[in-house]
């Protein structure tokens, strides 16, 4: 089979398109036959060598994809060959990969590969984040960053779909921002021309809001702080500015706030956990209340390409490899 793979941290340039051995399905594993896969700004940090959760060289990129069940080993039970699914796994970007079963969830037959791929990471991230992470509450105010991103559009929506009262989006130019308006952003803010804690402070009468979703870091995530409300939380999912964050905590106490980290392939090692969050949004999918928007595809031999145009930011909403 044909896979990304990279056998050194590096700019899209190490990114090389070879054949190597299709895996052989093993006892409670599962083989999917890959048709797209989801690029996401984990993959680009992932080649840095700058990912969470480093990976051993050489590697294969990705970490969710798309497809069919191409075979299941001994004691799966639950899927079966042909049954289309998404989900996550670690070498996504090839032919076929093998992930664990409750990494898998199933397409409706109305969803196609190429938005079914946008939903294991950037879909659950937006879901858990804001219910299960911030516990979200209905009535209360959002803040997303980045919100014609791929985590940040999802945010935005998803956010709506749990009953928040109001969601403020950041983005930098004209077209993210209207994007962002379009699914569902009450305000949006150009934070490359205004102050975003003052526009913040302006759009709620100086109270500030109950959430933040930051996935950027940096001076953004410090900034952020000043947003929240009494009781705020600040999520953080990434750090796609490349800068830490060195924060004082005792700028949270006078105001009981919280900064919560968030990493998606913690959550789902909870049992149940991911199923629920893609059982919702599949039904809003279906409902008309969230649009998934795969804004690129390109072929998997454009691996590098695709990559260097989500890095410098060139990209909104959800970039796709097909697989074919």
């Amino acid at each position: 089979m044909q896979a990304v793979r990279f056998f050194e941290h590096g700019g899209p340039e190490v990114l090389r398109l070879e054949d190597v051995p299709t895996p052989e399905v093993r006892a409670g594993m599962v083989l999917v036959r890959v048709r797209a896969a989801g690029l996401n700004f984990a993959d680009v940090l992932q080649r840095q060598g700058k990912y969470v959760d480093p990976v051993r060289l050489p590697a294969t990129s990705g970490l969710e994809m798309a497809g069919e069940v191409a075979a299941v080993g001994d004691g799966v039970e639950a899927l079966r060959v042909g049954q289309r699914v998404t989900g996550l796994a670690r070498g996504a970007m090839a032919e076929y990969a093998l992930t664990l079963p409750q990494l898998l969830f199933p397409i409706p037959d109305e969803m196609d590969d190429a938005s079914a791929a946008a939903l294991p990471i950037q879909g659950l991230t937006a879901y858990h984040a804001q219910r299960t992470t911030a516990r979200l509450e209905p009535g209360e105010r959002v803040l997303v960053h980045a919100a014609a991103g791929g985590v940040g559009l999802m945010a935005v929506q998803v956010a709506k779909c749990l009953g928040a009262g109001a969601v403020y989006g950041t983005a930098s130019t004209a077209e993210k921002l209207a994007l962002a308006a379009a699914h569902g952003a009450d305000a949006t803010i150009d934070y490359t021309h205004e102050d975003f804690v003052a526009r913040v402070k302006d759009l709620t009468d100086g109270r500030g809001v109950d959430v933040v979703m930051d996935g950027v870091g940096g001076e953004v995530l410090l900034q952020s702080v000043r947003c929240l409300a009494t009781f705020g939380r600040l999520v953080t999912y990434g750090r796609s500015s490349g800068y830490p964050s060195p924060l004082e905590p005792w700028r949270l106490v006078a105001q009981n706030l919280a900064v919560l980290g968030f990493y998606l392939p913690r959550i789902l090692q909870r049992p149940g956990l991911g199923e629920v969050g893609h059982a919702d949004l599949v039904q809003w999918y279906q409902e008309g209340r969230l649009r998934i928007v795969v804004s690129q595809t390109y072929p998997l031999a454009a691996v590098a390409e695709a990559q260097r145009a989500l890095e410098e930011r060139r990209t909104v909403g959800k970039v796709v490899l097909l697989v074919g």
